[in-house]
């Protein structure tokens, strides 16, 4: 069974900084991507970074410059690195995974793997 355990959210002030992790457990052969999405109530959630096995990084245009993704791929872990908040980053933020794993002999993909999120508060 695969999971995505995710950790660092919490409350920050504005123009304070945060660092969430996610880490992908089970029996894992190859993870294609990893990223970010967030979701604020009564909005669709929404990409904010995404990062390929090829190495092709996506940023959505409202934390270009203040967020970076980083994985480490030893250990299926994916980091977001956000600083500068504003109160509109305000979420729950959830880790997001394509990868392969194994099941008995065989790899099976899962392409849309989610943790359980993550509440991010910014606010004075």
């Amino acid at each position: 069974q695969v999971q995505l355990v995710e950790s660092g959210g919490g409350l920050v002030q504005p123009g304070g900084s945060l660092r969430l992790s996610c880490t992908a457990s089970g029996d894992i052969l190859t993870v294609h991507a990893m990223g970010w999405y967030r979701q604020t109530p009564g909005k669709q959630r929404e990409l904010v970074a995404r990062h390929t096995l090829e190495g092709i990084t996506t940023y959505a245009d409202p934390v270009k410059g203040r967020f970076t993704i980083s994985r480490d791929n030893a250990k299926n872990a994916v980091f977001l690195q956000m600083n500068s908040l504003k109160p509109e980053d305000t979420a729950v933020y959830y880790c997001n995974a394509d990868l392969v794993y194994a099941r008995g002999f065989e790899g099976v993909r899962l392409s849309d793997v989610w943790g359980q999120g993550t509440q991010v508060t910014v606010s004075s």
